[in-house]
This record gives C-alpha cells, sequence and structure tokens, in this order.
C-alpha cells in the first residue's frame, strides 16, 4: 500500500487487549494488524508514521486515544450542525469506539429504528412507528424486563468473579451478524463455521423482518440490534447465490428474507429505514441510544438504572488473557469474547448533547 494513501491510522482491541491496528486508506478500504507484541505494534506505528510524515503529513501525534480523537475531528459538533447525517456520525462513532468491518467480534452496531412491522404503509411522522431509543432492546418489553431485573439482583457469583448482569447476551456478537448477513459472502460460510460445519435449524435462521423484530422484543435471550447494511444494502435481504438454507417445521423452505407489508421490494425496505433513520423523531432522540451504546449508560450506576448491563466478558478491562495459565479456561475465555459479543470502547462520561 503507498505511504501516500494512508488516511488514517486508529489503535484497536483484539480479543480485549489493546494489541492492534487499523490503516484506513484514501480509497475507503483498510486494513487490520493484530501484533500480540505490545514493543512489535508501537515500533511499526511509528515506523509507519515516519515513513508517511514526508508522504502524506501523517504523524505519531495524530494517533490519539478514542475520546481524544473524537473530539479533534469535533464529530459531535458537525453532526450538532447537519454537517454529518445520523447514518454517518454512527459510523463515525462506532468507528473511533474501535468498530470494525475487519473484526466480527466488534461489528459496526446500529439500532432498530421502526417498531411497526405489521402495518401496510408507514407514516414516519408519527412518533408510534418508532422504537424508544431511550432504552436498550431488553427493556423495551416491560414483561420481559422483569425476568432480566430479577436476575440481576439474585444473582451472586461465588467467586466474586462475574459482576452482576441483565443479560448473558449482547446485543452485537459474530453470530448476530452471520445471522442477519446469512445470504451473503463471507457470511454464509462464518455462519457455517459458528454452527460446527452446518446451517442452523432453519426456524432459527433469519428468515423474515417482521420475526426479527419480534424475537428481540419477546425472546428470552434476544438483545440483538441492528448492522449497518439495514440502511444501505438491499441485497443482503435476498438470496441471490440460492443458498441451501433448510425448511422451517411448517415445510416452508427459506429464501429471500420476508419484508415487512410497507416494503415492496428490499430496495424499498432500505430506503423507507433509511429515512426514518434521518427523520425528525430519530434526530431528536437518536442522544439517547449513544448514551446507552458509547455513552455515560455503557458502564456503572447509569448502566443499571437503565437495565443496560451486560456479561462482564463483554467490557474492556474485564480481564487479562495473559494472566490465565489454565490452557482450558483460557480457551473458554477466549471462545465467549470472540463469538458472544464486545462492548465497544465508552467514547462520552457525560450525557451526549441532543442534536
Amino acid at each position: 500500500w503507498p505511504l501516500s494513501q494512508i488516511h488514517q491510522i486508529h489503535f484497536r482491541r483484539y480479543m480485549l487487549r489493546k494489541s492492534a491496528l487499523e490503516i484506513f486508506f484514501a480509497d475507503h478500504t483498510s486494513v487490520f494488524l493484530n501484533i500480540p507484541d505490545k514493543k512489535d505494534l508501537l515500533q511499526l506505528m511509528w515506523k509507519i508514521t515516519s515513513l508517511s510524515a514526508a508522504n502524506s503529513g501523517l504523524s505519531l501525534s495524530d494517533i490519539k486515544s478514542p475520546p481524544g480523537l473524537l473530539s479533534r475531528l469535533k464529530l459531535t459538533e458537525r453532526w450538532q450542525h447537519g454537517e454529518l447525517s445520523n447514518f454517518d456520525y454512527l459510523m463515525a462513532l462506532n468507528t473511533v469506539a474501535g468498530r470494525s468491518y475487519n473484526d466480527l467480534s466488534q461489528y459496526p452496531v446500529f439500532p432498530w429504528i421502526i417498531s411497526d412491522y405489521t402495518s401496510k404503509w408507514l407514516d414516519l411522522q408519527d412518533p408510534r412507528v418508532y422504537r424508544d431509543l431511550s432504552r436498550p432492546i431488553g427493556a423495551l418489553n416491560e414483561r420481559r424486563l422483569r425476568h432480566f431485573v430479577e436476575r440481576y439482583e439474585t444473582f451472586e457469583d461465588p467467586t466474586g468473579r462475574i459482576k452482576k448482569f441483565h443479560y448473558g447476551t449482547h446485543y452485537s456478537s459474530a453470530a448476530s451478524v452471520a445471522y442477519y448477513l446469512i445470504r451473503t459472502e463471507p457470511f454464509t460460510s462464518v455462519h457455517i463455521s459458528l454452527q460446527s460445519g452446518k446451517f442452523d435449524h432453519a426456524d432459527r435462521q433469519f428468515h423474515s423482518i417482521s420475526d426479527a423484530w419480534n424475537s428481540c422484543m419477546t425472546g428470552p435471550g434476544d438483545v440483538k440490534e441492528l448492522v449497518p447494511e439495514f440502511f444501505y444494502l438491499p441485497e443482503f435481504l435476498v438470496n441471490l447465490s440460492s443458498v441451501d438454507l433448510g425448511k422451517k417445521q411448517d415445510g416452508t423452505r427459506l429464501g429471500d428474507v420476508k419484508l415487512p407489508p410497507w416494503a415492496s421490494t428490499p430496495e424499498e425496505f432500505v430506503r423507507i429505514n433509511r429515512q426514518a433513520l434521518e427523520s425528525d423523531y430519530v434526530s431528536a432522540n437518536l442522544h439517547r441510544w449513544i448514551d446507552l451504546i458509547f455513552g455515560y449508560k455503557q458502564r456503572g450506576p447509569e448502566a443499571v438504572k437503565s437495565h443496560n448491563v451486560f456479561y462482564y466478558l463483554t467490557y474492556e478491562g474485564a480481564v487479562n488473557l495473559d494472566s490465565i495459565q489454565d490452557p482450558i479456561e483460557r480457551a473458554s475465555v477466549e471462545s465467549q469474547i470472540n463469538y458472544f459479543g464486545q462492548t465497544p470502547t465508552q467514547l462520552f462520561t457525560a450525557p451526549h448533547p441532543a442534536r
């Protein structure tokens, strides 16, 4: 890669270790490098920046911590002033917080926006068609929330290692990414790999937008948010490669994803979903969801109040893998981290301003 094409370099976590970096190029491509030895990582970073300084002006001083980078780029101010769309701002926050298309365990996360998947048409001026962005997915259904709260209040780990949590699953994981994107490679192969070499049972696969939403509202452990493709890539809803995904128990063979009545084509679904994301209602409330995922409600007392506490191994700094001597325990922890979700780096420690 030509040094002159390097646009940005970000330090990255890999398996909850600060052992990686991601290099972004002017043509919008990127490469993710995991370098376990910290000395080698810093040496490579210094070498790249020292060589590229003469070519593109990038210097080591430009490589800042996530909150520092956020401040330098003035992303929040630009969003507030309308210079960035809601989609672009969420993508920027994901990138700064360490989410990457190159790491399925830290894939960019987007919110469910629409809550109505049964009507024949939607009025995007009507607040009732939208999901409550001030609450995590697990807290949207009051009846189900009671079970999560009871778990939190009654849970005690005799060893003291596992902290109290509301949710044992996560809103973003390698499995949930492969679930949504199963009809496109490389995610088809990822799904098969996660399922021990075969497709999961058809009834558990992503086959209907409405059913996926209902599962996130009522399923005992389903708290998935969305992936960015819901807002720009209609192809992920179509089985273009005619992959044999199997049959449901009622005999229905899975093919394309079943759309809600208000969308006649995948293109229309994505267009309306994107319009909803950029709507006045979402613009006025998106900061509340940012507080949950990237902000001050991500952890600590505010997370508890907001019913937003996940299993301890999803959080940065929760465990030092290098200190685990037992190979079986280490493999178990690595598997949990790699496949069951990681919480983004916290970007804000105070309430996020409204737009």
